[in-house]
């Protein structure tokens, strides 16, 4: 039987790289984003384009009640509707903190908390979660993004065994550097935030460092949320793109201060 997604952030980058390549493998799928005119070229690969603004409830509500009442089912939900707000944490307005977070913690959960009532009746559910490497570890010039993350890898750990008995898994996926519009963004967000205080020169270390590196396109993350939701017993973590393992596997060997000395270094 053919497995309906619904997946969030399908407007670029992972999100939209996602469901066009579950629509090809079989799935019938929903592609959801605010910015609805950057989704037109979806409906060619048979995805139905939605309309979802993931900080207003009345939006999230509407999307799922439309796929269950179209579909019957919401099995698989993708939460890949994200954005790094970055800028030191001295200069970043709590206003632009407060976003961040509605947008990449309570968005993604409260779609959850609407999905799960139908999947525990069926028995049957997938929760794939977008992290990333910056869920764990956490670097300079970013640390409301990263609290987003860490957040979202904690509330994905408790959601895990809350959910288990109902036949459901939640599954987090841990990309590293992945060529999308994201790092222009955040960027764009790091000079105006902080390219004119007294963190200037940090801007422009960390900009410098990422320059010129070669990213894999967000391919490499839609086939491992592939690999994911058609795994017999999923892991809990799926881990892909630029630098993602290795520096995860530094991350769980030194100390806070030798990470600290090693993230500075490259920022020299």
């Amino acid at each position: 039987m053919t497995k309906t997604v619904l997946v969030t952030g399908a407007s670029a980058g992972i999100g939209k790289a996602t469901a066009i390549y579950l629509a090809q493998n079989g799935y019938s799928v929903y592609g959801a984003a605010r910015r609805t005119d950057k989704m037109h070229d979806l409906k060619n690969y048979g995805i139905k384009p939605i309309a979802l603004d993931v900080t207003k409830d009345d939006s999230m509500v509407g999307c799922v009640e439309q796929i269950l009442k179209e579909t019957g089912s919401i099995d698989i939900l993708v939460n890949s509707a994200g954005f790094g707000s970055a800028g030191a944490i001295e200069d970043l307005p709590m206003e632009d903190a407060r976003y961040q977070l509605e947008v990449n913690v309570f968005g993604a959960l409260r779609l959850t908390q609407l999905v799960l009532p139908k999947m525990r009746d069926n028995r049957y559910g997938k929760i794939v979660n977008i992290s990333s490497i910056g869920g764990k570890v956490a670097f300079p010039l970013n640390g409301w993004y990263h609290a987003s993350k860490f957040a979202l890898e904690a509330l994905s750990d408790s959601l895990r065994m809350e959910v288990k008995p109902f036949g459901i898994d939640v599954i987090v996926i841990e990309p590293g550097g992945i060529e999308s519009e994201w790092a222009e963004i955040a960027n764009e967000n790091m000079r105006r935030i902080s390219g004119k205080t007294v963190y200037k020169e940090m801007v422009v270390r960390a900009e410098r460092a990422t320059a010129d590196l070669k990213l894999p396109g967000p391919i490499v993350i839609a086939k491992l949320i592939q690999k994911s939701i058609e795994a017999k017993s999923p892991k809990t973590r799926y881990v892909g793109g630029y630098a993602a393992k290795p520096f995860l596997m530094i991350r769980k060997i030194l100390s806070d201060r030798l990470m600290d000395n090693v993230i500075l270094s490259q920022m020299k």
